[in-house]
């Protein structure tokens, strides 16, 4: 409703209506106008304190999302570098030691990228330091792919040159154990079970029934087949290359000292002789006359899965069976 303005006339003692002037009618909306844009411009500004703008919301939330997936990206590098680590390992220690090559030195596989303003141009962009911490991670799995591509091509160069090796080094189980079931006892520190000590077993036991068959593990010569202090009934196959393999507490022997033998021919029976708490093979591997871990000469009869769930069973057998 429009207002109605009077003023109090002394001579007439009356209230007098006052009309407004033109000027007078302006300069009233003009104030209004001003009050009402001015609360309207902090209403708006508050808004956009509390809320932000749409496009800010947006960009905050696709920030979000990035941030989540760089974190996810660089979760999915560290474990990739595990997997990669775990081969260059299996690589210098296996693949290059069968094939008597030398292992790739730890500065060259671990080597990185020289200088140190490779990384410059990515430290005015937002959460500068991840993103600038994933593009290292991804530098360095790219280069050692690289290197452990070429390491691979090194390896096979020596497999073609080495096939009469391939045939005699060991490289399968010395009995049949695709379940994986049969492994009793790992390499290592181990629990005696005759006198309740601790102390190094430096081989692998494998529990099975009495006269289950016992293979040789590679092509060689029988050159040791008798009875040997708490080994009881034992066979000693020489493969050259400076590998030997031996097999302890056989029942029976059912090959000839002085043969020759291929990788998978049953030499002998699964027994109990010697100093052995039950029916079981111990099997050593031998290399230039000192003995080494068993597990790493299976390459041929597992696959990388069962591959490692050998190591993790052996490592976390505590008690042998000799």
């Amino acid at each position: 409703m429009r207002k109605v303005y009077y003023v109090y006339n002394t001579k007439t003692h009356r209230y007098d209506r006052i009309y407004p002037t033109v000027r007078q009618r302006i300069r009233i909306v003009l104030r209004r106008g001003f009050w009402l844009l001015f609360v309207g411009l902090v209403c708006f500004l508050l808004a956009l304190i509390l809320f932000g703008y749409p496009s800010e919301k947006e960009l905050r939330q696709e920030n979000a999302r990035l941030l989540a997936q760089y974190k996810l990206l660089s979760a999915r590098l560290d474990q990739s570098m595990e997997v990669l680590q775990d081969i260059g390992e299996r690589d210098d220690n296996l693949y290059r030691v069968v094939f008597q090559g030398e292992p790739v030195s730890a500065e060259i596989r671990n080597s990185g990228y020289l200088g140190t303003n490779r990384y410059d141009d990515l430290k005015d962009m937002a959460n500068a330091e991840m993103v600038i911490e994933t593009t290292r991670k991804l530098d360095v799995l790219d280069k050692q792919l690289y290197l452990q591509s070429t390491s691979f091509d090194q390896v096979v160069e020596m497999c073609r040159n080495q096939e009469e090796m391939l045939k005699c080094i060991p490289a399968i189980q010395p009995v049949a154990n695709k379940d994986l079931k049969r492994m009793a006892s790992g390499y290592g520190m181990r629990i005696d079970p005759i006198y309740g000590t601790t102390r190094f077993h430096e081989g692998m036991d494998f529990s099975a029934p009495t006269g289950t068959d016992i293979y040789a593990t590679g092509d060689g010569v029988v050159v040791k087949m008798g009875w040997q202090t708490g080994y009881g009934n034992t066979i000693v196959i020489d493969h050259g290359f400076g590998y030997q393999t031996l097999y302890a507490h056989l029942k029976e022997f059912r090959t000839q000292r002085g043969k020759r033998v291929v990788r998978g021919e049953v030499i002998g029976g699964v027994g109990n002789t010697g100093k052995s708490s039950g029916p079981h093979l111990h099997y050593e591997v031998h290399k230039d006359g000192r003995v080494v871990n068993p597990v790493n000469f299976y390459f041929k009869d597992l696959s990388a899965e069962d591959y490692d769930r050998m190591i993790q069973m052996a490592e976390n057998h505590g008690k042998m069976m000799d």
